[in-house]
């Protein structure tokens, strides 16, 4: 029996459809991610509707662009929430913007967060399918401290939220590995490749990337261009920045995801073979930010099925233990997040080299 809709909720519900708000970057140092984002959570979408739907009712998207200001983009999903246009929130973008999405819709409707985020951030109705860095970066930096000897780092970001918390994370685990930070800087949108100098300076043994979207890729372009051998380890590193670099050959370029397109696991290629089928061969390659939104879609609905309802008291009841199957395999909800292995990824041209899944 279909779960049924209390009376709050079917007000809100003029149209018979549960309206999911996606927010997602489709402007801004982040485009690149929008199309791939997109088509996941069109899978996850209609891979529900043939399934029957959340609660008995048809789901539909509404796309909201994550790549504009943060206070914008959370203005937008505010007053879709205020409305009734909405009655959930799924995204994968910057941290800034999500810090102002939770703020401004401060409960009023369940948001399941997608990618990799830096910790924190808890309130009533949000949910975080994402890495924290510890989980995401410590294993690769113990790897490079070990494995290459990385004893002097430089770490560089973008000037928000999630790279500062990040090296936050990182300074006492690089202090407790021997290692040295030799450099730090933080840097506006668009301003990464002026601070080569000041990195190559600093003769690193590796850099840590919390740079994102354009800016990584120009920084990491720029970087092998110059013949400089430092590792860098990514922590937003995916398929469509590789490709938007046009690839690396140095063997010291290093990314840490929950998913990766080349994972030879069943699960990881059933999925691609659905994307594939549905979007066509020259569709955007899969890559972890935009197999987060499928997740996002997918987890609010196993939510709402627990639940039998969109109420975020109810669903905040019923979250731990919340699972849904993806291409990373079973993901399960614990204080309302997930703790998942990732996988070292060295880059190989156009494609990444997975080194080693870490739990």
């Amino acid at each position: 029996m279909a779960a049924t809709v209390d009376p709050l909720e079917a007000r809100l519900l003029p149209s018979g459809s549960i309206r999911i708000g996606l927010v997602v970057p489709v402007s801004g140092v982040l485009g690149l991610m929008g199309p791939c984002a997109i088509n996941c959570a069109v899978l996850a979408a209609e891979e529900l509707n043939a399934a029957g739907g959340m609660l008995g009712r048809p789901v539909e998207l509404v796309l909201v662009d994550g790549g504009r200001p943060a206070r914008q983009v959370a203005a937008e999903v505010s007053e879709l929430v205020r409305t009734g246009t909405v009655q959930a929130v799924a995204g994968a973008h910057a941290s800034d913007v999500r810090v102002e999405v939770v703020a401004a819709i401060a409960g009023r409707a369940p948001f399941v967060y997608g990618p990799p985020y830096e910790g924190g951030g808890h309130a009533p109705g949000v949910y975080f399918l994402g890495e924290t860095p510890d989980r995401q970066l410590a294993p690769g930096i113990e790897w490079l401290v070990g494995t290459r000897g990385a004893r002097r780092w430089f770490l560089l970001g973008n000037d928000y939220i999630w790279p500062r918390l990040v090296h936050a994370s990182a300074r006492p685990l690089l202090r407790a590995l021997g290692a040295t930070v030799v450099g730090e800087s933080f840097v506006p949108y668009g301003d990464a490749v002026r601070r080569l100098d000041r990195v190559a300076a600093a003769r690193p043994d590796a850099i840590l990337l919390t740079l994102i979207g354009s800016d990584l890729m120009d920084f990491n372009r720029a970087y092998a261009a110059g013949g400089l051998g430092a590792a860098r380890l990514c922590g937003a590193l995916e398929e469509h920045g590789l490709l938007g670099i046009g690839g690396d050959a140095t063997g010291g370029l290093y990314a840490s995801m929950g998913y990766f397109r080349d994972l030879t696991t069943e699960a990881s290629l059933g999925f691609a073979q659905r994307y594939a089928a549905r979007f066509g061969p020259d569709a955007p390659m899969l890559n972890a930010h935009g197999h987060g939104c499928y997740e996002a879609v997918a987890m609010l609905a196993a939510l709402c099925a627990r639940a039998g309802s969109l109420a975020v008291p109810a669903l905040d009841a019923v979250a731990d233990g919340t699972t849904i199957s993806s291409a990373r395999g079973t993901l399960t909800l614990l204080g309302r997040q997930v703790r998942h292995p990732v996988h070292l990824g060295r880059a190989d041209g156009l494609d990444f080299l997975l080194e080693k899944p870490f739990h």
